[in-house]
């Protein structure tokens, strides 16, 4: 007798778990169905004056050939393939924008 009632036990939980699930289903249909159905509104940005940004001062010669040592270097390491040609220019960039 005992295998029965865990034969009718597993039968009602297997019954219960698909009402549930089907039920879960319906109802996540019906927010997806809502949801596309509302337009969405969004906020308009703030407008934001940009400040004034000051000219960037001319480089002095010592700058200009401390840059030109780190480029050359940089190309030695991108020749000798220690850098990739995507690290060598994204480095070249930094540098030069300094």
């Amino acid at each position: 007798m005992g295998i029965l009632k865990t034969a009718a036990r597993a039968a009602v939980a297997s019954s219960v778990h698909g009402r549930v699930q089907r039920r879960q289903q319906q109802r996540w249909a019906h927010q997806d169905a809502t949801a596309a159905a509302q337009p969405v509104v969004h906020a308009p940005a703030p407008v934001v004056a940009a400040a004034p940004v000051a000219p960037a001062p001319a480089p002095t010669a010592g700058a200009i050939d401390d840059q030109l040592a780190r480029l050359a270097q940089l190309g030695q390491l991108r020749d000798t393939g220690i850098l990739t040609d995507a690290e060598f220019e994204a480095k070249k960039a930094q540098i030069l924008a300094l």
